[in-house]
């Protein structure tokens, strides 16, 4: 029953703690969106922006996931990443420190108001986040007390079988600091929570089992098991989000490796800032002042994790640049062959962590989506002049492939912004999702009007006859008219809203129309005038025609994004 109240006391522990970043997520909501971007000038305001994110959502998991994230959006550049990163390990100690407090005393008595009060406002919905932060923080000090009074219960320091286990390795040995720093890697790694294993490491030490320089090694761990999160999320995103999560582990990994050549001096610093007796034994003094001095074991772990983690940024942070090129020469950017048919660069089903970040993610991709339908325009308005029947059917080819690609973006962005809108998002995040969802759809639309196009054009060249002079220069004038909306659409699409406005897109489609009714007309007088046949003049409207539609739809594209 103990070992079932240990491993439950930790379930508590870690769901308070993800229900209070989720509620403080969301609570900041919009303006969270702007922080990192807004306040990364330099490497110190981002190590600065890092620190407070973490310290304010209480989780550094999120914060390196929304700045991997960012960095694959292009909201972030990798050195700017970097500065947060560290910042952001930084920020995490915070919860070694509440976590400590929770071990020094019974607090279990404080949560039942807070879970109380919780519950009243979930139930009048306008507070239901500030309801759903108080469960969190209310599950974490439960979960908390659970453990501090399970580790009473369990007797650990009495226990004669856990004693020998860990009296069986030799304090002094540097062979012992490295199992018990892979072991807290591997932990941490194995539960994806950090603050579960630092939970564990400070019953150990708090109950006199595990000597304090084991217990650091476990922290040590814990430091490294928890970049893997971030690193998992990147696989599946572009290049420049590896790299970030890449420097994060490079960061914890460089700070491992110094701190192990001076590991007995900088911890034993480290307890006389805290007041520790390391060379205290339980045979040495009366059993009050043995439990006295090992009650400030979880103050040692907090104070180490802060101070290891200052120090390795206070010495990373002038080298952000070498930094920077060393990730750049381990993860090799992708070809441009690779990237064009990586379909989607900025989302993917793994950076789920914050709702209300994820709608930027979206929207960069969205933001791309316009850029490669011009692409495939350009290709069509290519297709027009070739002449040489295997380029033709080459190019035809990647332009039937690009349609693909255009179904598959706008499928994959509609299911991410359908999983983003079933999480707790502000009013105005919603509104954003329907103008998105919307936009999305006129852009395949485009697509599918671009290689309308090439099929007709594929279609003349399968009936070996050909447009006149005439033709070729009249079409040619409503392609680039065609392109100059696609142009717009996209300069509306990448600025900021309320710079834009719709009045240049509406006149590029007014004379859009109106060549078109003018060309129509001239298409029924050269037919009947026998300038060329009917079945060449219908192929002819077909593209003026479908060029209107692309015209409309670019129109429907900028409707949506200006809201």
């Amino acid at each position: 029953m103990l070992t079932f109240r240990l491993l439950g006391s930790l379930a508590l522990l870690m769901y308070g703690m993800k229900t209070m970043s989720d509620a403080l997520q969301k609570l900041a909501g919009p303006q969270l969106r702007h922080v990192l971007g807004a306040m990364t000038t330099n490497r110190f305001t981002g190590m600065l922006t890092g620190m407070g994110v973490t310290a304010a959502v209480q989780s550094s998991t999120a914060t390196t996931v929304m700045t991997v994230s960012f960095v694959s959006a292009g909201l972030l550049t990798l050195a700017q990443a970097i500065s947060v990163i560290m910042g952001a390990n930084i920020g995490t100690t915070l919860t070694a420190w509440i976590m400590s407090a929770g071990f020094s005393f019974n607090i279990t008595d404080f949560v039942y108001p807070a879970f109380l009060i919780a519950i009243i406002l979930i139930y009048r919905k306008s507070n239901r986040v500030v309801g759903d932060f108080l469960f969190g923080i209310a599950f974490m000090f439960l979960g908390l007390g659970t453990l501090r009074q399970t580790g009473i219960d369990m007797n650990i320091g009495a226990n004669e079988a856990v004693l020998s286990f860990f009296s069986s390795f030799d304090p002094h040995s540097f062979t012992t600091t490295l199992l018990f720093l892979l072991i807290g890697g591997v932990l941490t790694m194995c539960v994806q929570s950090s603050a579960a294993v630092m939970a564990i490491t400070m019953i150990l030490c708090s109950s006199g089992v595990l000597p304090i320089y084991q217990g650091i090694a476990l922290v040590m761990g814990e430091n490294i098991g928890t970049t893997v999160t971030s690193n998992i999320v990147a696989l599946s995103a572009g290049t420049q989000a590896r790299r970030a999560a890449f420097a994060h582990m490079f960061f914890n990994l460089f700070g491992v490796c110094w701190i192990l050549i001076v590991f007995r001096p900088f911890v034993n610093l480290v307890c006389e800032l805290v007041n520790y007796d390391v060379n205290m034994t339980k045979e040495s003094v009366s059993n009050a002042v043995f439990l006295k001095n090992s009650a400030k074991l979880s103050f040692v772990l907090a104070a180490f994790h802060t101070c290891f983690n200052l120090v390795n940024t206070g010495i990373l942070i002038w080298f952000i640049p070498q930094i920077e090129k060393l990730v750049c020469r381990v993860i090799k950017s992708k070809n441009k062959e690779e990237e064009e048919d990586s379909r989607l660069q900025y989302i993917s089903a793994g950076i789920m962590k914050t709702p209300e970040i994820s709608v930027l993610q979206a929207q960069k991709e969205i933001t791309l989506f316009g850029v490669r339908i011009q692409r495939m325009f350009q290709m069509v308005r290519d297709l027009v002049d070739e002449r040489d029947s295997d380029k033709f059917a080459k190019l035809y080819s990647r332009i039937e492939k690009y349609e693909g690609i255009s179904d598959n973006m706008e499928i994959e962005i509609a299911h991410y912004l359908e999983q983003v809108s079933d999480a707790h998002l502000s009013d105005e995040t919603k509104q954003k999702i329907r103008q998105m969802m919307r936009e999305i759809g006129e852009i395949e639309s485009i697509g599918d009007a671009c290689y309308n196009i090439a099929r007709t054009l594929n279609r003349r060249m399968q009936s070996n006859k050909d447009f006149n002079e005439n033709q070729y220069k009249e079409l040619k004038e409503m392609l680039q008219l065609t392109d100059d909306s696609l142009t717009q659409m996209n300069r509306v699409m990448q600025g900021r809203r309320e710079e834009q406005n719709i009045k240049e897109t509406f006149r590029i489609e007014n004379d859009i129309n109106a060549m078109r009714d003018r060309l129509k007309a001239k298409n029924i007088q050269a037919i009947n005038e026998h300038e060329y046949d009917y079945a060449i003049g219908t192929m002819f409207v077909d593209l003026i025609s479908e060029c209107e539609k692309l015209g409309d739809y670019v129109v429907n594209v900028v409707q949506a994004r200006l809201g």
